[in-house]
């Protein structure tokens, strides 16, 4: 319909956002998307771009060079966050908004429902190949939409394994990160030394001058313990996979706070982990539903990601017992297999709210503080984009017709374990409070570890490969 081969477009980025972008040189940028959950991120972005383009076009049209800052009435915090979003050619950018005002134009091809879902199928098949070649593809199987670093760290022990390595490189290279071990040891904080060690173990993998060689013998522990990554494809739902044999887990490696383990019962488990990147809004449903028509037996859902907070602190885990949909205006009730007590005993930092209520929105730009409000006199206090087209999927995963509309819904008899965390990334009543804004330090992942010990401790108790 474009009449281009876009694949072959320079490929470009956006901070925050994991769908493909492909730029034509010219004029036009090309976004892959997964569900009409892109097209509600997309639209309000592109909108408020240009408002905010010509705004200052207007205020700077006639300014001398070098005192823009103060024709827009912006504070020095507020230009040095637009220069590192501007990181490369910032100069030329603003040379181009007193340029010219900013014109869109937004056209969308082949995005319907069969679309999204053919690509979801078209997403399920290298995870399907990599189940038939670790002889798991009749296996009953748990789902986790979490990350892809949480669980495989808990899990591979690879961290664990290169601490040597880790620890040298960020002494050299990385000298307030490696006070911060120091710190730790000395009891002057009590911050985790694993996720310490998780998030140092990034600088050695993306950093180091034989990274490639790192990477490798990451690959190969990984592989030796029965895990699999699975990279998302151009052109299909922008969501990596990786895959676990349970039977294939070495219980020696696993982070110590997932506590003592059956190594038997595990070594005799027929079940494996899907693990996923957690998908942007709609796109959750499409691929749940995939997976539950690809495996013998769905055995459990877990999801855990980012959500705004309307009563607790950026790094506290909120549990929800109820969720309002806005795509399908149907209100879950569910009996979380999780409790405040499955996470706050593994979190340094924050605090572990259960019984919450979450409202799934359709986009993280369309919330204003009237719109919070009205939520938050019904008692939603969590402000998530994915929980409602995931229960959508449960929901057709566990009944005989598809999921209805604007309906109270029952979900404590499934035939499957539901577990739902999250943990607070901003709070949306202060302005500016954000993991982003504040910046993920190790001490962000407090949070993120705690739900994901949480996850993978579910996850084996229901194996009984658990000890109490």
């Amino acid at each position: 319909m474009l009449g281009a081969d876009i694949l072959s477009w320079q490929k470009v980025e956006a901070p925050a956002r994991r769908r493909r972008w492909y730029f034509d040189g010219k004029e036009t940028i090309a976004a892959l998307i997964a569900s009409a959950s892109d097209v509600d991120d997309l639209v309000p972005t592109l909108v408020a771009y240009q408002l905010e383009w010509n705004k200052v076009h207007t205020l700077i049209g006639s300014v001398t060079p070098g005192h823009e800052r103060e024709a827009i009435d912006a504070s020095e915090e507020d230009w040095i966050r637009l220069q590192q979003a501007w990181t490369f050619g910032f100069q030329e950018t603003l040379d181009a908004v007193r340029r010219r005002p900013c014109e869109m134009t937004l056209r969308t091809i082949g995005s319907t429902d069969v679309g999204y879902a053919r690509g979801a199928h078209r997403w399920w098949q290298p995870i399907g190949t990599a189940l038939q070649e670790l002889e798991l593809t009749a296996a009953p199987v748990y789902f986790v939409s979490s990350n892809l670093h949480s669980l495989v760290n808990v899990l591979s022990g690879v961290a664990r394994r290169l601490e040597g390595e880790i620890t040298e490189f960020v002494r050299d290279h990385d000298p307030e990160l490696f006070s911060e071990l120091a710190h730790i040891e000395a009891g002057e904080i009590s911050a985790s030394r694993d996720n310490w060690l998780y998030f140092a173990a990034r600088e050695l993998f993306d950093s180091h001058p034989k990274k490639s060689e790192y990477s490798r013998v990451r690959n190969r522990y990984e592989k030796e313990t029965g895990i699999r990554h699975i990279k998302a494809r151009a052109g299909v739902a922008e969501s990596t996979a990786q895959v676990f044999k349970l039977s294939e887990l070495d219980a020696s490696c696993f982070d110590p706070r997932v506590g003592k383990v059956d190594t038997l019962a595990l070594k005799a488990s027929d079940a494996a982990i899907i693990n996923i990147d957690y998908p942007l809004g709609f796109a959750s449903y499409y691929l749940l539903r995939e997976v539950a028509e690809q495996v013998g037996q769905l055995k459990g859902v877990y999801v855990m990601g980012k959500a705004a907070t309307l009563n607790a602190d950026v790094g506290d885990v909120m549990i929800c017992n109820a969720v309002f949909d806005e795509h399908s205006d149907n209100t879950y009730w569910l009996e979380n297999c999780f409790t405040a007590a499955d996470v706050q005993p593994h979190l340094v930092y924050g605090s572990a709210l259960d019984n919450q209520r979450a409202v799934t929105v359709r986009g993280t730009f369309l919330q204003n503080r009237d719109y919070l409000e009205f939520y938050y006199q019904g008692r939603y206090t969590v402000v998530e984009m994915e929980a409602g087209p995931f229960l959508d999927a449960c929901y057709e995963a566990s009944m005989s017709g598809r999921h209805p509309v604007g309906q109270n819904i029952n979900m404590t008899r499934l035939p499957f374990d539901l577990g739902i965390v999250h943990y607070a990334s901003d709070t949306p009543y202060t302005q500016a409070r954000t993991l982003g804004a504040r910046g993920l330090s190790y001490r962000g992942m407090d949070s993120t570890y705690a739900s994901a010990v949480a996850v993978a401790r579910r996850i084996l108790g229901r194996e009984k490969a658990l000890l109490a």
